[in-house]
């Protein structure tokens, strides 16, 4: 899942673009990349294993903890779409706050991803709804219903101040939200534990709306935590 961690591509004539010195185009160099992704990779793995080592109870009660500042972040969820996602390696677990935006009103959908390189889709799911195995064995609704939701939630793996996201490293979300037409609310959930002082972010990287995790949110804008009330 780490090789698609790599710059996106850029439009301009192939002839005259290899000319072109890197630092002109305010692109980072070739040995640039390859230091980050690879600084990324190492990072991903520490991360997932720290939060693996945290145990299930405390993972649980963190998970509690930022649906409901999900849900005060997201207030009225009536006639709207929420893209959660379902668990994996150690993320919070937000399945629970699913059945609550069904009770007040809201539909809710899961990402699919089709194949690797390609934008993630998103399909209407609610507990309780039959689900097949996916990419990496992940559950995905079993009926093909796509959708545009409204709200996405996007685990994080870490994230820094400015609510950029370090995932898994195949580039869906950014690649997802980039060819998006019209642009949801998207949240990044995770654990405190997991921000960084930075993420290196490139051209290809989107910050998340905010970040919500046990302890509070993240907004980007004032790059502080606003801690739950």
């Amino acid at each position: 899942m780490d090789n698609d961690d790599v710059p996106a591509t850029f439009a301009s004539p192939a002839c005259f673009m290899h000319e072109v010195d890197p630092a002109y185009l305010g692109l980072p160099d070739r040995q640039t990349w390859t230091d980050i992704n690879r600084w990324r990779k190492n990072e991903r793995e520490r991360l997932i294993a720290a939060r693996l080592a945290v145990p299930a109870a405390v993972r649980a009660s963190h998970g509690e903890a930022i649906a409901a500042g999900v849900l005060a972040e997201i207030g009225d969820v009536s006639g709207r779409i929420l893209s959660a996602y379902w668990p994996f390696r150690g993320e919070p677990d937000l399945r629970p706050l699913l059945d609550e935006v069904v009770r007040r009103g809201g539909r809710t959908a899961l990402p699919v991803v089709v194949e690797k390189g390609r934008p993630l889709e998103f399909h209407l799911w609610q507990p309780g709804e039959a689900l097949s195995r996916g990419v990496w064995n992940i559950p995905i609704p079993a009926e093909a219903r796509p959708c545009l939701p409204d709200i996405v939630l996007a685990p994080v793996v870490g994230y820094d101040a400015a609510c950029y996201r370090l995932g898994y490293g195949g580039g869906f979300f950014d690649r997802t939200l980039a060819a998006m037409p019209t642009r949801p609310r998207v949240i990044g959930v995770g654990y405190s534990a997991a921000r960084l002082a930075t993420i290196y972010p490139q051209p290809h990287d989107i910050a998340m709306d905010i970040i919500v995790t046990e302890v509070g949110i993240v907004q980007p804008a004032v790059s502080t935590v606003r801690a739950f009330t």
